[in-house]
């Protein structure tokens, strides 16, 4: 895997944990609706980290691909890149993991995730999904992936169910054991959720 360079700024001291914040000044609102297994990074919490201008970092890497890249060619407003960085340890390295949610600047659509590993001096690119809608985040220390899924005739803010995907770090790359799907209830109750039967097993 290709490492990059990057761009560092910055020291924030704090004991280990989740620290998600926002590039440029403001970060859009992840996507909404998602069942109780989504990703819940809190940002009650502090790691000490170096911050990375996580859209520099996209732009230069040749594993984003062109349409998330053409999203970030220019701010959604006042300087507003609708990027959401979280830094936390979920490769067990010596250095925070860069944890990147890249979204529309319309609806805060989900469309890229990724996560940045550090080696010596540069970051590389361990992990990467870019299929709508995508959202990325850290649960017990372990990446989880959400995506939000969709029947005929139905509108981007109501999904009809949600994937979720849990992934362990093997020392060389992630690999996915568990997964669930929710159907959400189009009348108000409550949603089901229940072990998807092809997810790997361990």
């Amino acid at each position: 895997m290709a490492a990059l360079s990057l761009l560092l700024a910055g020291c924030s001291p704090g004991g280990e944990g989740v620290r998600t914040e926002g590039t440029a000044t403001s970060t859009p609102a992840p996507p909404t609706n998602r069942s109780a297994h989504a990703p819940s990074p809190s940002p009650s919490t502090s790691v000490a980290y170096q911050k990375v201008d996580a859209v520099e970092l996209m732009k230069h890497d040749p594993k984003v691909g062109d349409d998330v890249k053409k999203s970030l060619g220019k701010p959604c407003a006042a300087e507003e890149y609708p990027v959401e960085v979280t830094y936390a340890a979920l490769t067990h390295g010596k250095d925070p993991d860069v944890l990147v949610n890249v979204m529309t600047c319309a609806d805060s659509v989900g469309i890229g995730s990724y996560v940045y590993r550090k080696k010596g001096g540069t970051y590389e690119n361990v992990f990467a999904d870019e299929q709508p809608s995508v959202y990325a985040g850290v649960n017990k220390g372990e990446l989880e992936v959400s995506k939000q899924t969709y029947n005929t005739g139905d509108k981007v803010c109501c999904a009809s169910g949600e994937d979720v995907m849990t992934y362990r770090w093997t020392g060389s790359r992630f690999v996915e054991y568990a997964r669930y799907h929710t159907d959400y209830s189009k009348t108000g109750g409550t949603e089901s959720a229940a072990p998807d039967s092809t997810a790997p097993e361990d």
